[in-house]
């Protein structure tokens, strides 16, 4: 076994304050834990196993009963997916969900009311378990679910998703619940069940060679298993059984073992979070056979995911599939980040931590379960059914301009997900090694540190404070030295402090980085770190104009109904170490988003992502300087766009911060110069940013005192320069860059040093796409469509010419899709087809009855039923169009054929 190098403290040994941000959605979800009925959670496996449902209903939605004509067939029953009349074939995984949900919040809140009620569930579920055995009908007593063995018989057969639905998915749910109530509340009956529907996967997969089970795990969604490796090995433990670790190595993906040690990717257009639970199986995996592959590999892959395809909150993915590599701007659409692939991007986070120590992971942790997690359950209290009956949580966290989070997701992944984010807070806030305690987020709560034999009192206020404050109370304890070491976030501007009982501690505080103090610790001692945070604007990693605002650890999010881009004059707000200067420190904006709850900026109001509110907002903003400005001091200079389409700014902080007033001088006169000589700078605008960029102190937006004559910077004599061009479109694009609707291009040319002498004495000229060249004459309208370069050529009277160019994208119509029926005589087998000459095809999606709207793979097929079946489905291009919704309807059993 190879242990990580620090471990967790139990759920029990942390208390999170009733005033932490968290402790709001915490309690929503402890009321949800305690009031809901176990028999609406059973009601699907009871009717399942031919036992009293008890009049219960299920929670709805995708955990809901079967098609009423289905039965639980085994794999030598089932009639075939051309008879076979099924329905929410994934259900019984929201009720593995709830399950860990009540162990957790059991031994969190120390509850003996949770822990009986985690008791009750486990028996019911054995009872199912024993009916099941007890029929003879499946292929070892050690079978349970909410529906028949015939879903993993055909996923072997390769049966794709809409005949089948992820039936390991389910399983891990399952045995992740059962393995949940023992180690949380020491349930027996529940390492039963689990060890016995482990021998029974055992049972199944042994008999598959290596090859078949590798087709079966490359499934979409069909071959979903959740982290069936994880669960395996935790297993193998628990009920101290080795075979165990064989049956997790079937679930093995090679390719993804292959991939992350060698960076090859893997990861383009596969969906996201059917692969993310089983990097955290590998490195369980790892901790158990010491394989070194198994942690290599989940290392590789995670740093194909961060940063390169993680939105501002922590969240991944468009549509739950992930985009090309180091893509962000991007893969901006309309169904971004699913919040399940968050839930495993965090668990997956503190396991790699726990064997790196390496602070990128916990900074990844506080951005994500702050930002998106907090962020994905509804501010305001729920009362009646849906308090009672609803998690309230979001299944996608878009992040698209005038977007909005949509609550509820009773019976879903990401309902079920989250059942469990919100009483689990404080598992990562503090972890421990002998000797050793490690502060990971400054999240407000109580640690029984029993080791040191003390109490340790955190207070931040976080996110809206700048200081972390540990107190020490208890008996006398040992006289033991002992390290305390605090995680310095990635985010912290200026100097942080560190104290000890209100003297200053020499000690290195580098961002991104932990720092440690060894002594004696006595009760009464009071360690304070102060992190001073400031206003930052984070470019996307393949845009840096698409920026997402942060104040210190707190994504704020524009609100607004807008649905294109904003823009915000961001580079000529810059202070040297990259902050955002605004008037107000970054502690004066903490106290105004505290008392407010939002705060203002350039008369645009911005909220906190982690809020749960219900308006419009803009996670990006698009960085436009139409004036050269230093310290947001405009000069009067316009920043021009040139030949390349960067501008002045663009260039100067293109080196990210300055370390001096003189390095940053020297940057300013060198890019002008470049500047000057393409046209763009005329010799009284020279010298005004030269005089501007001299009073920036780079740091506060107040002018410093210059003498005059005090000025000087290495310029260029270039005599008459050239005339300027621009090219201007009137409209503005999609956040896929494609213009959606037919742009206007407009050209207009200046001379920089003679500002009167324009118009007739400059020649403009246009081409498109490497045609002919021609006078222009006015606003030109680009109706075609296609990807166009357009150039742009101005003259004056002496001949001097200037130049430049630009791509214009231009897909103005949505693909069209149709849709292929084979009818099989019980069934129908569905192919849906799409096309778009421009841009080309993004995606198809699709929904039916008891599914999903998902992405389109392949071929599916629909068992005829009672009732006829309405079958939707919509193809999007990369441009960002989207056909409106068709509707396929599949005749009932009583209907023409």
């Amino acid at each position: 076994m190879t242990a990580p190098s620090v471990r967790p403290f139990g759920l029990d040994a942390v208390r999170l304050d009733d005033g932490s941000v968290f402790a709001r959605v915490r309690n929503e979800l402890l009321h949800l834990a305690r009031v809901y009925p176990l028999d609406r959670l059973l009601a699907v496996f009871r009717r399942n196993a031919g036992l009293d449902t008890r009049g219960a209903l299920p929670p709805g939605t995708w955990e809901d009963f079967g098609h009423p004509n289905e039965e639980a067939w085994s794999e030598g029953d089932y009639p075939g997916r051309e008879f076979a009349q099924t329905a929410n074939l994934l259900r019984g995984h929201y009720a593995g969900h709830f399950l860990s949900m009540l162990a957790m919040a059991a031994a969190g809140e120390r509850d003996g009311s949770l822990s009986a009620k985690v008791d009750d569930f486990v028996a019911g579920l054995g009872e199912v378990q024993t009916a099941l055995a007890a029929t003879g009908r499946y292929s070892h007593p050690g079978f349970l679910a909410a529906y028949g063995e015939w879903q993993f018989s055909r996923l072997e057969d390769f049966a794709p998703y809409g005949e089948i639905w992820a039936p390991y998915y389910t399983c891990h749910k399952l045995m992740a619940g059962l393995l949940d109530a023992f180690e949380l509340t020491g349930n027996n009956q529940a390492l039963d069940i689990a060890t016995a529907m482990g021998h029974w996967v055992h049972h199944r997969l042994s008999r598959l060679d290596s090859e078949r089970r590798q087709r079966m795990w490359e499934l979409y969604i069909a071959g979903e298993f959740g982290g069936m490796n994880e669960t395996m090995t935790r297993l193998s433990t628990a009920a101290a059984q080795p075979q165990f670790l064989e049956t997790a190595s079937f679930f093995d993906q090679q390719n993804l073992l292959d991939a992350g040690p060698s960076g090859t990717d893997a990861l383009t257009d596969v969906h996201a979070n059917q692969h993310l639970p089983q990097l955290i199986g590998y490195v369980e995996e790892y901790e158990r056979t010491g394989e070194r592959r198994y942690l290599d590999a989940s290392i590789g892959i995670w740093d194909q995911i961060v940063p390169g395809r993680i939105y501002a909150h922590g969240g991944t993915g468009e549509s739950e599939l992930w985009g090309p590599p180091e893509t962000v701007a991007g893969d901006v659409g309309h169904r971004n980040a699913e919040t399940c692939a968050s839930y495993n991007l965090l668990k997956l986070a503190r396991k790699l931590f726990g064997h790196t120590l390496d602070a990128r992971y916990m900074d990844y942790y506080e951005r994500t379960v702050l930002n998106h997690i907090l962020g994905s359950r509804k501010d305001t209290r729920s009362t009646g059914p849906l308090r009672d009956g609803s998690p309230e949580v979001t299944y996608m966290f878009p992040v698209h301009p005038g977007a909005l989070r949509e609550y509820d997701n009773v019976g879903t992944c990401c309902g079920g997900t989250g059942l469990e984010n919100h009483v689990k807070y404080q598992d990562s806030i503090y972890f421990q090694a002998p000797g050793e305690l490690y502060v990971n987020l400054a999240i407000d709560s109580e640690l029984d540190w029993e080791e040191a034999g003390l109490r340790v009192n955190l207070e931040s206020g976080f996110p809206l404070g700048d200081q972390l404050t540990l107190r020490l109370e208890g008996p006398e304890p040992d006289s033991v030295e002992r390290t305390i070491r605090l995680r310095v976030p990635a985010w912290a501007a200026g100097e942080p402090e560190l104290r000890l009982n209100g003297e200053p501690v020499k000690s290195t505080l580098v961002p991104g980085e932990y720092t440690a103090l060894t002594r004696a610790w006595r009760p009464g001692d009071e360690l304070r770190l102060t992190v001073p945070a400031a206003l930052r604007a984070e470019a996307t990693i393949d845009d840096p104009r698409q920026c997402a605002l942060m104040l210190g650890a707190t994504l704020l999010l524009a609100r607004s109904d807008a649905t294109t881009a904003f823009s915000f004059p961001l580079a000529g707000r810059r202070a040297f170490d990259g902050s955002l200067i605004t008037g107000r420190t970054g502690a004066e904006l903490l106290a105004e988003l505290a008392r407010e709850g939002t705060i203002e900026l350039d008369g645009v109001r911005f909220e906190p992502s982690w809020s749960g509110a219900e308006s419009k907002y803009h996670m990006y903003v698009r960085s436009d300087d139409a004036e050269i400005a230093f310290g947001g001091v405009g000069t009067g200079v316009p920043n021009r766009v040139r030949a390349g389409g960067g501008t002045f700014v663009d260039e100067l902080w293109s080196v990210g911060t300055f370390i001096d007033r003189e390095t940053f001088l020297d940057r300013v006169a060198a890019v002008a110069n470049r500047v000057r000589s393409e046209g763009l700078l005329g010799r009284g605008e020279l010298a005004a940013v030269l005089v501007g960029a001299a009073g920036f102190d780079g740091a506060t937006p107040d002018p410093l005192p210059l003498a005059p004559g005090t000025v000087s910077a290495p310029t260029t004599d270039l005599g008459r320069v050239p005339p300027a061009v621009a090219i201007e479109i009137l409209e503005d694009p999609a956040p896929s860059g494609w213009f959606t609707t037919a742009p206007t291009v407009c050209l207009r040319g200046f001379d920089v040093d003679e500002p009167s002498d324009q118009g007739e004495q400059l020649r403009l000229e246009l081409r498109v796409s490497g045609g002919e060249w021609t006078p222009y004459e006015g606003p030109v309208p680009l109706s075609v469509e296609g990807v166009h370069h357009i150039e742009a050529r101005v003259s004056d009277a002496e001949g001097r010419t200037g130049m430049t160019s630009r791509e214009v994208s231009v897909d103005t119509s949505a693909p069209l899709s149709r849709a292929t029926v084979k009818d099989l005589g019980a069934s129908f087998e569905i192919t849906l087809h799409a096309a778009d000459d421009v841009s080309g095809v993004e995606r198809i999606q699709w929904e039916g009855p008891g599914t999903f709207w998902g992405t389109f793979q392949e071929a599916f097929v629909r068992a005829i039923g009672d009732e006829p079946q309405v079958i939707e489905f919509a193809a999007t291009d990369r441009a960002g169009n989207e056909e409106p919704r068709q509707r396929l309807v599949l005749p009932g059993s009583d209907g023409s054929r």
